[in-house]
Order: structure tokens, then C-alpha cells, then sequence
């Protein structure tokens, strides 16, 4: 015989607005077509207000070129579940590190003056290279945005918000603890790799205050930076023969972010859709 009682019947029946009146910062999302986009889509569907972070010279100097933000924050709107929930959107450039608690309480409070969730989703591309292609500028340069500005969001989010459960925080990693790593982006995987590795070291002192925290690895997934050939061979990898798409690891991080994953932190889970390596 259980020891606990059984779910009431109406706790089982799903909530199709699970996130009505939370709140969330979704940073890296400047792109249409990235997953940043993708998840705030999902948690704005799912009854959320959505702070949009966004740092278009990045994007504008990248070969997929910049979105205007008004764009990226028009669908979003489109996507609203609960007609009383807001989106929101503005710059920050995350190598400052000055700007991440800069943020989450701008976020906060273009949102009500409270912040639920947070979904760190931007990475710096480019100014990498292999062992012998890195410097210390390379190394520097993905340490302040890929690492230290996220561990940074998540102290600045700890600290304003107030103990209670509900709270989330989704990093993202890229797969490269997996077979063959990534040793054409050194300085990149490193820093990925220490998202990963410190996400059970934040799981004990968040829980304390009512947070999980748990990192995703998307796996490829088709955001725009490979065409040809060499996209085709990445397809062929997957049992489904085609790339991850931004929608693909979206759902993931936003049912992580409702109630149905209150018991799962410190976890760092793979969406790869069996992609082989």
C-alpha cells in the first residue's frame, strides 16, 4: 500500500495555461529562426509574460545577419496563451559584467517586478578555433558571455527572487562531453562544458530557494549556420533523417519550466533525437 495519497483526480487533469501568471527571461532571443525565439513561443503558449533578450551586433555581424527585435517581439505576441500576460524585449551585451543582474532586474521589472523563470539560452559564435588555433582572447572572450555571464544571471535571479517554489532556471550546453566532442571549437566547448558540469553544484543551494536548475543539450539543431553538403551529411546522423529544428528542444525546456517537473534539477539532459556521432 502507498504511504502517500494518490493525486486528486483535478491535479492529474492538465492546465492548459500551466505558466498563467509566471514570468520569464529568455536571453539569446534576437533570431526568428533560433531557439531562443522557439522557447519564449512556447512559454508565452503557456500563459507566461516574456522578457526578449536580445544583442543584435552579434547577430549582425554573424553570416545569418540580425532580426529586428520588434519582428522577434510581434511573434511572440502572436503566441500569447493568456490574453493578460505581456511580452517584453531589450538589448544587453552580456560580456559586461555588469549586465546580467542589470537585466534580470530590467526584466523584472518591465514584468511586474518579479522574475519566475529564466531560460539562458545566448552563446558567443565565432572567435574560436582548434588546440593550436586559440589564444587568450578567444579563451577570455567565450569565458565572460558562454559561462560567467550565466552563472551571474542565475545569482542575480536567486537573489531577487523570493524563496518559494516555482522557480526555474534552463541552461543550455551543446553535446560536447558526448563521443568526439568538438575539437574545432575549443574555447566554446570548454566553457559549454563547465555549464554542464557546475549545474549539480547550483541544484542544493537554488532548492533552498524554491528553484530547479537544470541544463539541455539541444544537439544540432537547424538555426541557419550550415548550408550544402555539409548540412546534408549532419542530417543523414539522425534516425529521422533530418536536423533538429529550434521548435524541437523548445518544448523540452518549457515543460521543464511548468509544475510537472518540480522534482527534476540538476539534471543535464540530452534532446538529440538519436543523433549519431
Amino acid at each position: 500500500m502507498s504511504r502517500l495519497p494518490h493525486p486528486d483526480p483535478d491535479e492529474l487533469r492538465r492546465d492548459p495555461l500551466p505558466l498563467r501568471g509566471r514570468t520569464a527571461l529568455v536571453t539569446g532571443a534576437s533570431r526568428r529562426g533560433g531557439i531562443g525565439h522557439a522557447v519564449a513561443r512556447r512559454l508565452a503558449a503557456l500563459g507566461a509574460s516574456v522578457y526578449l533578450h536580445h544583442h543584435v551586433p552579434h547577430d549582425a555581424a554573424m553570416p545569418w545577419g540580425a532580426d529586428r527585435p520588434e519582428d522577434v517581439v510581434t511573434s511572440v505576441r502572436e503566441a500569447l496563451g493568456d490574453p493578460g500576460a505581456r511580452v517584453e524585449a531589450g538589448p544587453g551585451d552580456l560580456s559586461d559584467p555588469g549586465a546580467p543582474a542589470e537585466l534580470v532586474a530590467t526584466a523584472a521589472s518591465a514584468l511586474g517586478g518579479r522574475l519566475d523563470i529564466l531560460v539562458a539560452n545566448h552563446a558567443l559564435s565565432g572567435s574560436d578555433g582548434t588546440l593550436d588555433e586559440i589564444d587568450a582572447a578567444m579563451l577570455d572572450a567565450h569565458w565572460a558571455v558562454d559561462t560567467r555571464s550565466v552563472l551571474l544571471l542565475v545569482q542575480a535571479h536567486a537573489r531577487l527572487r523570493p524563496a518559494a517554489p516555482g522557480g526555474r532556471v534552463v541552461m543550455m550546453t551543446s553535446g560536447q562531453d558526448m563521443a568526439g566532442g568538438m575539437p574545432g571549437e575549443i574555447a566554446y566547448a570548454l566553457q559549454k562544458g563547465a555549464l554542464a558540469s557546475i549545474t549539480r553544484s547550483l541544484a542544493a543551494p537554488l532548492a533552498a530557494r524554491g528553484i530547479t536548475v537544470n541544463t539541455v543539450n539541444p544537439g544540432p539543431v537547424d538555426t541557419g549556420y550550415l548550408t550544402g553538403d555539409a548540412y546534408d551529411a549532419v542530417a543523414a546522423r539522425f534516425p529521422a533523417g533530418r536536423w533538429g529544428m529550434p521548435d524541437d528542444p523548445a518544448r523540452l525546456i518549457a515543460w521543464l519550466t511548468t509544475d510537472e517537473a518540480g522534482w527534476i534539477t540538476g539534471e543535464v539532459i540530452n534532446s538529440e533525437g538519436g543523433f549519431r556521432r
